[in-house]
């Protein structure tokens, strides 16, 4: 019954969320309530939150803080040169800037966060993808997956967990992984080309002159909602068309298979907040801190990766010190909290309302069940193949799990399935690798609503434009590592 249920409200929450019936953050606490009721254990939901919401604060505490910190990066200039040089070497050419992203969102992956991946790939890219009125969600999903390929690094979290898990070093996992792992990226990169090869067939060119002589326009459709572009819109996006060109911008993403762009859903012309980016005029720069700032994210982030403190310290001591030293002045300072307040507010009640999710999840044993299921369904003529199997089951189980729950509940059980039939622990480990291009797009995971989030993007469009790529990107991981002889 537990596993029925379990299925269930994975389901119903899909659903939910990608129909836009429900917000993330109401479906991922009231569908949970409602199925922890369902199965007799109302009466400990409060124990389920509470652990669950104990285990997800460090996150929500380190999201807080890495927002408020690229977000004072963002406004005292830190990326405008990268805005500004990717926009030249791109040329204003859609398919450049999509590839683009997917090289950014994999150099900036070696340091083996996804939040700190999405905010510094957002901060640098939204301004483009705005400008030139390319989908966002295509910005999204090559972002996530390109990231989600990355995330195998050793440091990155999945490949520590299956080593620990199965005792074995993470060296071992890893280094025989790299020309599998380097196929998904270069699936990624060839992803990126075509689906950028697609926004230009959809929005044509500009010359570099016209795309930075652009002025933003409001938008006045939501991420998703779809509905016929605007010809006047769609004229002004094509090369050589005037920047002042009339009409609604209403885009849709039917060329790209990428759904509708997000917007801020208003249509109150604050265009301008969004292309800060490229606004070499705004009152927030501060060029003569510009080293000192560059040298404080680079150490940042060396001391994350060298894992010198726990992340979440290590992010509120950035902050702290990069108000104090760009924006000495109280009222400046606040002025800058409150700029980026409802991005804190949105990204990290997501965070807790998740927390609601994955208590229930685990404490009323659903996910147990699920996994004792999954495991049990595989036919014993598989258990020489329990490598190919392990990878074929981390697409789902790493989607609709933690890596926690998977690597330390569910990889044990078929690594000991596997060495019944002679398969190594260290095939079943590498194996276990193959989703992880899918797994960053989990409703479970928190800094996917960092991506969303700070590219105003509806996670339902995400989920529905990303899992089919995500998924294809896996299967070449998987079919590279058997190729290869590796699993």
């Amino acid at each position: 019954m537990l596993t029925i249920l379990g299925f269930a409200m994975i389901a119903t929450f899909l659903v939910l969320i990608m129909t836009k019936k429900m917000s993330p953050i109401a479906a991922l606490v009231l569908i949970p309530a409602l199925f922890c009721v369902a199965v007799g254990q109302g009466a400990q939901l409060g124990d389920y939150v509470i652990e669950g919401v104990g285990n997800l604060a460090p996150t929500a505490a380190m999201l807080m803080f890495a927002i408020v910190y690229f977000g004072v990066m963002i406004d005292v200039g830190l990326f405008d040169p990268i805005v500004r040089g990717i926009l030249r070497f791109c040329k204003a050419d859609p398919m450049r800037i999509v590839v683009g992203t997917a090289v950014l969102a994999a150099i900036v992956s070696l340091d083996g966060d996804g939040s700190t991946t999405f905010m510094i790939t957002v901060s640098a890219m939204y301004p483009l993808y705005k400008r030139l009125k390319m989908s966002l969600v295509v910005m999204t999903g090559v972002a996530a997956t390109a990231n989600g390929v990355m995330n195998t690094l050793p440091w990155g979290g999945p490949t520590a967990r299956a080593a620990t898990a199965l005792k074995l070093d993470a060296s071992e996992i890893f280094v025989p992984m790299i020309p599998a792992l380097a196929m998904g990226l270069l699936a990624v990169f060839v992803l990126a080309y075509v689906l950028g090869r697609r926004e230009r067939k959809r929005l044509g060119m500009l010359t570099l002159d016209e795309a930075l002589a652009r002025e933003p326009e409001p938008e006045t459709v939501s991420a998703g909602v779809g509905g016929a572009g605007a010809a006047g819109g769609e004229d002004r996006l094509r090369k050589g068309a005037a920047a002042s060109a009339g009409g609604t911008g209403t885009d849709t993403g039917a060329g790209t298979g990428a759904g509708a762009d997000a917007a801020d859903g208003d249509g109150d012309g604050d265009g301008d907040e969004e292309f800060q980016g490229l606004d070499p005029n705004r009152s927030t720069l501060r060029p003569k801190l510009y080293w000192f700032n560059a040298g404080l994210t680079a150490a940042l982030l060396t001391a994350m990766i060298m894992e010198l403190m726990p992340i979440p310290v290590l992010f509120l001591l950035g902050a702290a010190l990069a108000l104090t030293v760009n924006f000495p002045h109280m009222p400046d300072q606040r002025a800058r909290i409150a700029a980026h307040a409802d991005n804190v507010l949105n990204v990290s009640g997501m965070v807790f309302a998740a927390a609601v999710f994955t208590g229930v999840l685990t404490g009323t044993g659903m996910v147990e069940h699920m996994a004792d299921w999954v495991v049990g369904a595989v036919p014993d003529a598989m258990g020489p193949h329990m490598a190919i199997v392990t990878g074929v089951l981390s697409l789902p189980l790493t989607y609709f799990m933690s890596n926690d729950g998977f690597y330390f509940g569910v990889l044990p059980v078929l690594a000991e399935a596997g060495a019944a039939h002679g398969v190594s622990p260290l095939e079943i480990a590498r194996a276990s690798l193959a989703g992880q291009a899918l797994h960053m797009s989990s409703p479970l995971v928190p800094a996917v609503y960092v991506l969303v989030g700070m590219a105003k993007v509806e996670f339902g469009d995400h989920t529905r434009f990303t899992v089919k790529w995500a998924v294809l990107t896996s299967l070449v991981v998987l079919a590279a590592g058997i190729l290869f002889g590796i699993m």
